[in-house]
């Protein structure tokens, strides 16, 4: 059995402290330290996890074999390219980076050093999400919303690269094929970046997807609404229970609570190890941007091609 993964995790805020608790319980992980631009805040949050705070990125990277990255998107292009540049296998929160270039710089380089460059979008490990892939195929049409009050924690970025994210990922998984048309119209309400957002998008093979994604909204909702040639299908995320109608009639079922977060983990060390394939890479995380992007344009500027 290998020696564990020597893991460092850059970033103690919200995400970054379930990321350090997350491989301090994973046993093929040995959390080596926690590195936040504030050290006061490292030390503590790497207390909860048995490691201890380290002082900048370098000393990060002299212990570890793998970073995870999940301090402010702004953030994300610079710190991954220091953790590539060093040969470190890296698993960036998405998205993976604010623009198109940024993203094709990481992959490059990933691929360049020969190391793993795993992006978190964290809904593929759901077991909501194999419900879904279990009961549609080939969707005709795709319907999301992701709704939640506002906290200022993610608003150095618009809704779209802070929520919508998911579940244009989501979609672009089901839908197989690239997309035609991005319509959209946001507002930004109590931050300085997009609160509310409404897009549709069309893929090239006739399928169409709508997402909604506030941050202004009085309560949390997350729910999908699929049809496809054989019925309909509709999700209730916080609820975890899912309806299916079509030709035999109405079927129903619901789910426990699981650990996607572990989940996620486990399989960025099975990827680092060879052990199986990087479930979304830097490829899947980019074309999950590239649409967030162009929601982000015709919400500021009207509809894009």
């Amino acid at each position: 059995m290998p020696d564990p993964l020597r893991l460092a995790v850059v970033g103690a805020g919200h995400f970054g402290r379930y990321h350090v608790l997350k491989a301090a319980a994973e046993p093929r992980v040995t959390l080596v330290g926690v590195m936040d631009h504030d050290p006061d805040k490292a030390v503590r949050v790497a207390a909860e996890g048995g490691a201890r705070g380290l002082p900048d990125l370098d000393a990060a990277l002299a212990e570890a074999e793998a970073v995870v990255v999940a301090a402010s998107t702004r953030a994300h292009h610079a710190l991954g390219l220091r953790v590539l540049e060093a040969g470190r296998h890296l698993f960036m929160e998405k998205p993976l980076a604010t623009t198109l270039a940024e993203a094709d710089e990481l992959i490059a380089l990933a691929a360049a050093r020969g190391v793993v460059l795993q992006v978190g979008h964290l809904e593929r490990y759901s077991v909501a999400r194999s419900a879904l892939a279990r009961h549609v195929s080939q969707p005709l049409a795709m319907e999301f919303a992701r709704l939640a009050p506002f906290r200022p924690r993610g608003t150095d970025v618009s809704v779209v690269l802070d929520l919508m994210i998911h579940d244009i990922d989501l979609a672009l998984t089901l839908a197989g094929g690239p997309v035609e048309r991005v319509e959209a119209v946001g507002r930004a309400v109590l931050s300085d970046e997009l609160d509310f957002a409404h897009a549709r998008v069309r893929f090239a093979g006739g399928a169409v997807a709508s997402f909604t994604a506030s941050r202004v909204s009085p309560a949390v909702e997350r729910i999908a609404r699929l049809f496809d040639a054989g019925g309909s299908l509709a999700v209730d995320f916080v609820g975890r229970h899912l309806a299916r109608f079509g030709r035999d009639g109405r079927t129903e079922e619901s789910w426990q609570d699981t650990d996607p977060l572990a989940a996620q983990l486990a399989s960025f060390v099975a990827a680092v190890r060879g052990e199986a394939p990087v479930v979304v890479d830097g490829v899947a995380g980019r074309a999950a941007l590239a649409v967030a992007l162009a929601v982000e344009a015709a919400c500021l500027s009207g509809p894009s091609a």
